[in-house]
């Protein structure tokens, strides 16, 4: 895929939406629902929300990224006691998590989430810092899909999908290593395919090449 073309991932905005949460006290709940698709895009939803203080309570403001904005649709949320946003998306692309931590200042240093490509792999890496958040009534989760085979994850892996639930106090890692192919990469059939092309047309010429040869033109004197 040209980089040009390159956005903002679902998972830049995941890791935006943990540093809101947690930078404020108290208890929270964040659900993260990813799908990676065999073009490298990804889709699913977020849930960011936090205990119900009234019926009007709309939960933690959210502000998605201006260059998300005609990708993302955010409606409200309120399930459980919990009050907040459900954030869907489609079609969206792995960018620079790090550089987004970098940028997010003092709070942005207690989450650190990497999804990239590497070859045929793709490597997922992480942590979530909740040493200064409730235990009671917070809940925090991260499910990843794949297209392809999970070869490592210290998550729950089951037919190429990694789920992850955090603990309130602790710091939870992330890692996984998906093995899938590069869509960036040449297609193995349009390599063969041209390969074929390559030797019919030297063998075609070598054909021609020995008929001439072997029968030269006649002279008429």
């Amino acid at each position: 895929m040209p980089s040009s073309r390159r956005r903002p991932s679902p998972v830049v905005l995941l890791v935006t939406l943990l540093v809101a949460l947690l930078a404020l006290s108290g208890c929270a709940r964040v659900r993260a629902a990813l799908a990676v698709q065999p073009d490298d895009t990804v889709r699913g939803e977020i849930v960011v929300a936090t205990p119900e203080q009234s019926p009007e309570d709309p939960g933690p403001a959210l502000t998605v990224p201006a260059g998300l904005a005609s990708s993302v649709d955010v409606s409200e949320y309120r399930q459980e006691g919990y009050a907040g946003s459900l954030v869907r998306f489609s079609d969206l692309t792995f960018p620079q998590v790090s550089e987004l931590i970098t940028a997010a200042g003092e709070p942005g240093e207690r989450v650190r989430l990497d999804l990239r490509r590497a070859g045929n792999r793709v490597v997922v890496d992480g942590a979530v810092d909740l040493t200064s958040v409730d235990v009671d009534r917070s809940d925090f989760q991260l499910k990843i899909a794949f297209p392809g085979q999970v070869l490592d994850a210290n998550g729950e892996a089951d037919s190429g999908e990694v789920s992850w639930t955090f603990e309130a106090g602790e710091v939870g890692d992330i890692e996984a290593v998906v093995a899938f192919d590069d869509p960036d990469a040449p297609s193995p059939l349009n390599w063969s395919i041209g390969l074929f092309l390559v030797v019919a047309l030297a063998a075609g010429a070598v054909v021609l090449l020995a008929r001439r040869t072997r029968n030269p033109p006649v002279r008429r004197g």
